[in-house]
This record gives C-alpha cells, structure tokens and sequence, in this order.
C-alpha cells in the first residue's frame, strides 16, 4: 500500500513539473505530426485497397441469393 502511495505521489510531481514547463507547445506539435501521419496511411491503404475490396463485395453480393417476399 505505501508503494503504490509513493508511486502515486511521484506520478504527481512528474505531472505538476510537466505542466508547469514550457514543453506545451512542442507535445501539441508532436500529436499533430502522429495525427497527420495516421491520416496519410489511412489514405493510403483506402486508396490501394478501394477497387480489391469493390471488386470482392461485388462477387459476394452475386453469390448471395436474393429474398422472395
């Protein structure tokens, strides 16, 4: 129980310095660069993938039998 109180404490102070210390920005930076990057693999992988997975769809959608109402 007191290590994870110690730990608890520590994890307070990394906290409190981070936040008091001019890193803000460059962390905001940091995500935005992450996020961007995931965006362009996304695109890509849509974009290489699209016309394989229309074309596979297409194929399962013929081979389902259509309902009679």
């Amino acid at each position: 129980m007191l290590s994870l109180i110690a730990s608890l404490h520590v994890l307070g102070i990394k906290t409190k310095e981070r936040l008091l210390s001019g890193e803000k920005g460059a962390t905001a930076v940091e995500y935005g660069i992450m996020v961007a990057l995931i965006a362009v693999v996304i695109i890509v992988a849509v974009t290489l993938l699209g016309k394989n997975l229309t074309s596979m769809f297409n194929s399962v959608a013929n081979q389902v039998p259509a309902s009679n109402p």
